[in-house]
């Protein structure tokens, strides 16, 4: 009795990378954090100004006191409970507006794509089952024609 060996980590690794997916993968991630820097752009110089019109610039010094005195010394530590909220809201915004682009700029494009790939497809098939039904009745009326002349042509014999 022979065992069948079971394939080795390294090989279900290489067939995992050998796939594609972790190339298209790959491309998304590097594009990915490029693209970050674009956003992270937008809203240092377009999004925090327009806040800056109602109270500070950097979204960062936006805080709430939960358990008071609520003070950074000098140094830097902090006393009682902050939230601080403006970098919550700075890391929301970053999200809804890299979310956006990338949904209007690559997903709806490639779905509206894919769609008229699909209603060509769809239609291609369309035509070639009505040619193909419509040759299936020209035969058919080709085949009868032959066999009415056949069965005339014998009559007269």
């Amino acid at each position: 009795m022979s065992e069948k060996k079971d394939p080795s980590v390294w090989e279900g690794f290489k067939a995992f990378l050998m796939r594609g997916n972790v190339v298209d993968l790959a491309v998304a991630v590097v594009i990915g954090a490029a693209f970050t820097n674009i956003v992270n752009s937008v809203v240092k110089g377009i999004i925090n100004p327009l806040v800056g019109a109602f109270g500070t610039k950097n979204l960062d010094n936006y805080t709430s006191c939960l358990e008071a005195p609520c003070a950074v010394a000098k140094d830097g530590t902090v006393t009682g409970i902050q939230i601080a909220w403006g970098s919550v809201l700075g890391a929301t915004l970053t999200f809804v507006i890299t979310a956006a682009v990338v949904y209007f700029l690559m997903v709806l494009p490639m779905a509206k794509y894919l769609a008229r790939q699909e209603a060509r497809r769809k239609a291609k098939e369309g035509t070639h089952e009505v040619i193909e039904v419509t040759e299936l009745e020209v035969l058919k009326e080709i085949r009868d024609a032959l066999v009415a002349q056949r069965g005339s042509g014998h009559d007269r014999e």
